[in-house]
């Protein structure tokens, strides 16, 4: 318990940071930057410890209102057919109460959405939710106030943002067999590289090393009946909510689905069946995201509290960011999993995020920065000259797709 609330704060980066070419014509590092932008940590000091501001998360659902436009989108990829559904930030507008979406959500007509233009002065933030959520959660809609929310001057924010809904989350309907992989974005901007469009990103409490942080979870009373059976409850209803569809790929058993307790049984039930993995520890390790993390090439802040009990202190990548420029990590000694509560019911997250992504738009260079930025993301833990004639490939494990027949 730290006194009265105060968090730790702790910064982990490379000690040659991506330097970061100022619109004012100076320069700073990635690392500096982000300490610049984190403000102290005060949390609320009822919610002492990691349980507490975790299972808070479950009884206070209070965040500002975000009025969202659903759009549905079509796979182009047969072998991934269905539909998924993002949801765009609007200014507020009337709506009618409907049970099949979240609050302050309706769909964008075929005419509105095709009268939306292409708005290049104003940047777009593209935000993904967490496992089995959606655009409604309160962590996302405390950043998303803060960034596209009304200004003091009563104008909206400078950011245009949207959310991408997994498969079967926040109301959408699934339209195929196929639930969702913890590979969804495939590791997105590890492989992407130096391709990768996004110009910064932000990481929240992300469980890094899934094997790591399932066992952590098997481990202890509460990681195994209470977050991770929450977490399997919370899976199974999704399942049951879209069996229809999900059961059409024919290789899931209904009633060992039916049966499970645990996250770990439900992903062994579904997702092994569906995706060919022989046992789920095999699928967490293949769908980690650690190793991605080498060939990420834009400024990326990862945000984590050393309390987290679902994504665990051992699966973060301390040692990792310290072989890549790229990537700081901000690690606060509380605040739970997804949880920062400040007295009077502020998210402590929303802030540094905030400041990062405002300094990225408004005070960094990005052309003159990605330009200078010939920095290798792999480097050697030893201080000698001796290089290895291997090579390390971060994102080498790339996924079985599957031939379509023509």
């Amino acid at each position: 318990m730290e006194w009265l609330g105060r968090a730790r704060t702790t910064f982990h980066a490379s000690s040659t940071s991506l330097p970061l070419y100022l619109k004012d014509g100076t320069k700073t590092t990635l690392c500096e930057l982000v300490k610049k932008g984190t403000p102290p940590c005060d949390l609320n000091p009822a919610l002492f410890n990691g349980h507490l501001q975790t299972c808070w998360t479950a009884v206070n659902k209070s965040a500002p209102p975000i009025a969202y436009k659903r759009k549905l989108f079509s796979a182009e990829d047969p072998r991934f057919a269905g539909t998924f559904a993002v949801d765009f930030v609007v200014e507020a507008h009337p709506t009618e109460p409907d049970e099949a979406l979240p609050p302050r959500t309706t769909y964008y007509s075929d005419a509105e959405f095709g009268a939306l233009g292409g708005d290049d002065d104003r940047p777009l933030l593209i935000t993904l939710h967490g496992l089995s959520g959606g655009s409604h959660e309160p962590y996302l809609r405390h950043v998303l106030s803060s960034l596209v929310g009304e200004t003091e001057d009563g104008k909206r924010g400078p950011w245009e943002a949207l959310v991408v809904n997994s498969r079967g989350c926040a109301g959408s309907k699934i339209t195929s067999g196929i639930l969702y992989n913890a590979r969804a974005t495939w590791d997105y901007l590890g492989e992407e590289g130096e391709a990768c469009e996004f110009e910064a990103a932000v990481i929240v409490s992300n469980p890094w090393k899934l094997e790591v942080s399932s066992i952590a979870l098997q481990s202890t009373f509460l990681g195994l009946n209470l977050y991770s059976k929450t977490m399997g409850t919370n899976m199974k209803k999704l399942f049951e909510r879209h069996s229809e569809q999900i059961m059409k790929n024919g290789n899931i058993d209904l009633e060992a689905v039916r049966n499970i307790t645990y996250l770990h049984e439900f992903d062994r039930a579904v997702q092994c069946p569906t995706w060919g993995y022989p046992s789920e520890g095999a699928y967490y390790r293949d769908a980690a995201s650690v190793d991605s993390i080498f060939d990420i090439r834009i400024p990326c802040l990862v945000l984590h509290a050393e309390d987290d009990p679902i994504a665990v202190k051992a699966a973060v990548p301390y040692e990792e960011v310290r072989h890549t420029p790229y990537v700081t990590i901000c690690s606060t000694s509380m605040g739970g999993h997804l949880g920062w509560y400040e007295t009077g019911g502020g998210r402590w997250h929303s802030r540094p995020v905030f400041n990062f992504l405002d300094s990225m738009l408004n005070a960094v260079d990005v052309k003159t920065t990605k330009k200078n930025a010939r920095v290798t993301a792999n480097g050697h833990a030893s201080g000698s000259s001796y290089r290895s004639p291997f090579v390390f490939e971060p994102v080498r494990r790339k996924m079985y797709l599957p031939e379509v027949s023509k």
